[in-house]
């Protein structure tokens, strides 16, 4: 499974591409941040993020987009921004048919450290031992990136699972009186 992950962000949005299966040794195919100025217009700020996502889907044609979800956070401004970039992502894999998937901060972390409350430096130093990189990727928006394709590899074959089993027990369900 080749993932495309997005840490989103309107002035550091980062990407990075994983392939891999569950328990298999994975392999990180690019990683990167698609920056935009700060004091740009926001509409301006959202195209470069289409622009720069888009050609990271030209280039590693990912087969599913792990994308952050986004939480709630007191400044409502840092998440406004966050929720724009991530609808950004979002946009862009479903206009290609691509399948988007959303995991919380703390699911990432614990996918990939085994702690939800894991702090950056955890995550992007078990992104470097899981993905044989010589240093972590910097900057941590980058790293980040890679811990949700990480996440999503492992967590999808659970997930599908899941997904079966309550399709089963709802048709299985239908037509049945009390």
């Amino acid at each position: 499974m080749r993932v495309l992950g997005v840490d989103p962000g309107l002035t550091r949005c980062g990407v990075g591409v994983v392939e891999g299966v569950a328990g298999r040794p994975l392999t990180m195919l690019g990683v990167g941040v698609v920056r935009t100025p700060a004091d740009a217009e926001l509409g301006d700020r959202l195209v470069a993020i289409e622009q720069g996502i888009e050609k990271w889907l030209d280039t590693h044609r990912p087969e599913v987009v792990a994308v952050e979800r986004v939480f709630s956070q007191h400044n409502v401004s840092t998440v406004m921004g966050t929720a724009q970039a991530s609808a950004v992502a979002m946009l862009c894999a479903a206009r290609r048919g691509i399948p988007v998937a959303l995991h919380t901060p703390s699911e990432v972390k614990a996918a990939v450290t085994g702690s939800g409350r894991a702090d950056k430096a955890q995550v992007g130093a078990m992104v470097t031992r899981l993905l044989r990189l010589a240093e972590p990727p910097k900057p941590a928006d980058a790293a980040d990136a890679l811990a949700l394709a990480i996440c999503h590899i492992w967590r999808a074959p659970a997930q599908n699972r899941l997904q079966q089993a309550v399709a089963l027990h709802a048709s299985g369900s239908k037509g049945r009186t009390r």
